[in-house]
């Protein structure tokens, strides 16, 4: 089933991909081979400022964050300084420090994120390990994942997204082959 988000022009992109994932498994939608689609373009300087995550995969780093947040600042160089602050389940805030450079020739739809302290030695893929999948035509909601499906993030400007587009979206993750079951929400 189609939904017309006439109000957000960039859900109604979805539609053909919702009705083709129609009655699929998350794990038999999109074969984790093939490769992981980003949107076209990404007006950096527009993506910029405080996103909330609304919803993610589990993961290691992230383990009992409640409230997570991410602030990008451009710098002059094109790079992008990163900030990522959560909210523990102790009431305590944690912050991470990083950097975000765009893959060449990804229309900066594909970032290559490194971040200081021990995470520095994570290694990061030429191919960047941040790939912009959905985004809002007023960037006012956005959707992260990683090509091997492992990590996703759905982002937005509010701390809360409405329940339609939230829906559109793990949808959309869904016929990307990402196992949106084991979503984790982060709206309160």
């Amino acid at each position: 089933m189609c939904f017309p988000f006439r109000s957000i022009s960039g859900l109604r992109r979805l539609c053909p991909l919702v009705i083709a994932c129609l009655g699929l498994s998350p794990a038999a939608s999109v074969p984790a081979a093939d490769p992981l689609p980003t949107v076209p373009h990404v007006d950096l300087a527009r993506y910029a400022g405080t996103w909330h995550e609304i919803a993610r995969l589990p993961n290691w780093f992230q383990r009992s964050c409640e409230r997570s947040r991410a602030d990008y600042t451009p710098c002059g160089d094109g790079s992008i300084r990163v900030v990522n602050t959560c909210v523990k389940a102790s009431g305590r805030c944690t912050t991470i420090k990083g950097r975000a450079e765009p893959v060449p020739c990804s229309g900066n739809a594909r970032l290559r994120v490194k971040f200081g302290g021990l995470a520095a030695f994570v290694p990061v893929s030429r191919d960047g390990n941040y790939w912009i999948i959905a985004l809002d035509d007023d960037y006012q909601w956005a959707m992260v994942g990683t090509p091997d499906r492992r990590f996703l993030w759905i982002l937005s400007r509010q701390p809360c997204l409405p329940p339609g587009v939230y829906a559109a979206l793990k949808r959309r993750a869904c016929c990307l082959g990402f196992d949106v079951d084991r979503l984790v929400m982060d709206c309160r």
